[in-house]
């Protein structure tokens, strides 16, 4: 048996969650075995799998020891990881990081000390905001990613409640975000919307745009703005109406205007010329454009957040 007493991280999420992130080998037939045996006990008494939790209770789970979590062999990295951070913003609750191309949000096979997301553990840790030895489940979190070739904005959430909110936000599209690329000719019209049907092939980790809605497809939505135009080369501002794998970079392609770099949906000619070896996109702007309330994350409402400096915009596009 162990217990646990939910802190203020863990308060607000099912009881079901916050004991399958206890012991998470655990799978989830058995968990809810151990609920209908009344094996899970809230404040000494049988709670159900949804009760939601609330900070001070105490969690008694009468299940074997091995499935729950172990010392994590990461914890270990998190004093002697150099962040590394370019930040944008950050207060108690939020990190807003300007990423470089070629780093990884996260590590699909497992914890990396390589990706945004251990450095950014790594980050808060260091600055005494956060303490695995001292949470049940909780640690800080990316609230979107970016891919791996593309540089830019990616939030963090160093609390629960600041995550929940920003997913909930996230979802209800209540928050701006803008990019920059460098795209090959001369977008016609200079403003404007593309919209589609995006299909993602995940074996061969490629999106194509289908004519219609078809099993399998999302609906995507993209403005662009022509903002400089040079020896064939043009900067644009896009700006997402939906969040697709590879929207920005399909869809430009697919309207004639693919970006410089990409190797999966440009033009490998052009690409061998200006030297590039991944696609110049970067999450330019960030707005939190709430409208409807934030709780603790309401001081955020209308504040807009740029980075400063893109480098491949001053690169080709210099003032």
């Amino acid at each position: 048996m162990r217990e646990y007493t939910v802190m203020k991280n863990d308060a607000g999420q099912r009881l079901d969650r916050f004991a399958g992130k206890l012991a998470p080998s655990m799978p989830s037939a058995l968990l809810q075995k151990y609920f209908r045996r009344k094996e899970i006990k809230v404040n000494g008494h049988w709670a159900r799998p949804d009760r939601r939790l609330a900070e001070g209770d105490r969690v008694r789970l009468f299940v074997p020891e091995e499935f729950f979590s172990p010392v994590r062999e990461q914890d270990g990295w998190l004093g002697r990881l150099n962040p590394a951070l370019d930040v944008v913003y950050e207060d108690g609750n939020i990190l807003l990081v300007n990423k470089r191309p070629g780093v990884l949000c996260h590590d699909a096979s497992g914890w990396s000390p390589d990706t945004l997301i251990a450095r950014i553990q790594a980050h808060v840790y260091q600055a005494g905001q956060w303490d695995p030895a001292e949470e049940n489940s909780f640690a800080p979190a990316l609230c979107n990613r970016i891919d791996r070739g593309t540089g830019g904005i990616v939030i963090a959430a160093k609390t629960a409640p600041a995550l929940r909110i920003l997913d909930e936000k996230i979802r209800a599209r209540e928050l701006t975000k803008q990019y920059l690329c460098v795209c090959v000719g001369r977008p016609d019209p200079p403003a404007g919307r593309l919209e589609g049907w995006l299909f993602k092939d995940a074996v061969k980790n490629q999106v194509y745009v289908k004519p219609r809605q078809e099993p399998g497809t999302s609906f995507a939505a993209t403005d662009y703005r022509l903002m400089e135009y040079r020896e064939g080369l043009g900067l644009v501002c896009c700006q997402l109406h939906t969040g697709r794998t590879h929207q920005i970079r399909v869809q430009m392609a697919h309207a004639g205007w693919p970006l410089l770099g990409d190797g999966k949906y440009g033009r490998e000619k052009c690409n061998r010329r200006y030297g590039e070896n991944r696609q110049l996109l970067w999450s330019w702007r960030l707005g939190f454009d709430f409208a409807t309330p934030a709780g603790e994350l309401q001081y955020l409402a209308g504040r807009t957040f740029t980075v400063e400096h893109v480098p491949f915009a001053e690169k080709y596009f210099p003032k």
